[in-house]
């Protein structure tokens, strides 16, 4: 797939269910079919990625408004918003590199298919009854729910992932692929 925007599709649940349990579980079964997967997570906290007295963090209090950290094994752009809103997720994702698919976590205002996480054991209160986003549910308890929408076993990752790749248009192949 080599559009220019890759499709978004989402990750819903409630803290403590298993989403990113199950992101990472779909980020290796992806891989493993050759298919370039990027991650947007949204964080209510303030993000640091460094120690207040490092480098980078001294040069965004001096007023830096990005601040670009690269090592031989990664790199991160932080951007200091200094009171201004946050960017819509289209414009963070535009940031990203190339890939075939973005999975998101949070970001639920936005407008996108979304997958929840349900486990009625941890007690929480599903979003899919009001989330008209959610198309799915993934869970460890399929009878312990009443919905109408599509049900998939939490530990089925195949299942998951053949359903998300066919939601979003991304053929699969029958076989892995093959990495050099």
């Amino acid at each position: 797939m080599n559009s220019p925007h890759p499709p978004l599709f989402g990750i819903a649940g409630r803290s403590g269910q298993g989403k990113t349990t199950l992101i990472e579980a779909l980020l290796a079964w992806l891989r493993a079919r050759g298919l370039t997967v990027n991650v947007i997570k949204h964080s209510h906290h303030s993000i640091e990625l460094e120690p207040p007295g490092k480098d980078s963090a001294r040069f965004r209090r001096a007023g830096a408004g990005e601040v670009l950290i690269a090592s031989p094994y990664r790199y991160a752009i932080v951007r200091e918003l200094n009171g201004a809103d946050e960017p819509p997720l289209a414009d963070l994702a535009a940031r990203l590199s190339h890939a075939d698919l973005v999975i998101v976590e949070g970001f639920t205002r936005e407008a996108m298919p979304r997958l929840e996480v349900v486990r009625p054991s941890v007690g929480r209160d599903p979003l899919y009854r009001t989330d008209v986003e959610i198309i799915a549910i993934a869970t460890d308890d399929a009878a312990a729910l009443d919905t109408t929408l599509p049900v998939l076993a939490l530990d089925d990752i195949a299942g998951i992932g053949a359903f998300i790749c066919e939601r979003v248009g991304i053929a699969l192949k029958d076989q892995l692929a093959t990495r050099p």
